[in-house]
């Protein structure tokens, strides 16, 4: 935990809408590239491609927006194509699932897969920060198990408005 604190702290929610956004892009290329070696994991051109079309933006996109992104720059990909890259990619810590809005985003924190975090959605902009939530996860998981229910996943989605937003 005191690991993911310090790369929570250093890297804020929402990244500032005026940052380098190639070298966030390129940096987080290099964080999957860097998982898939360590775990013996083909980074193929389809898995490249997709987690790409997802940083071309700090916001979710479904994934028939994944398959129009691609089509801008190579043939139409088919969509099992797309949904086994993306099962790839979320297997491996790379991307994550917001339920609520049947989207995916792309993730560039070293956090472990067991790691719990929320998702910070803001309704003005669209787009989407984390924040590590493993006590809250922790006592709903406690809560559930209280009535015999084992939980499998827990996702802590929380809308309202980006400090960006906020401040505009």
């Amino acid at each position: 935990m005191t690991a993911l604190k310090s790369k929570s702290v250093a890297k804020p929610s929402f990244p500032h809408p005026g940052h380098d956004h190639d070298r966030c892009t390129a940096d987080a290329i290099r964080h999957a590239e860097t998982v898939c070696a360590g775990r013996s994991q083909k980074f193929t051109p389809i898995r490249r491609a997709v987690l790409e079309a997802l940083l071309a933006s700090h916001r979710p996109l479904g994934a028939y927006e994944v398959i129009d992104e691609l089509a801008k720059v190579t043939a139409r990909p088919a969509p099992i194509t797309v949904y086994r890259a993306l099962d790839f990619l979320m297997e491996n810590g790379l991307v994550h699932r917001i339920e609520s809005r049947n989207a995916f985003l792309a993730c560039a924190h070293d956090h472990g897969e067991a790691s719990m975090v929320a998702f910070l959605i803001c309704d003005r902009c669209g787009s989407v920060g984390e924040v590590p939530a493993t006590r809250v996860a922790q006592s709903l998981n406690d809560a559930a198990r209280t009535t015999g229910f084992v939980p499998k996943l827990s996702v802590v989605e929380i809308t309202g408005t980006c400090a960006h937003c906020h401040a505009s």
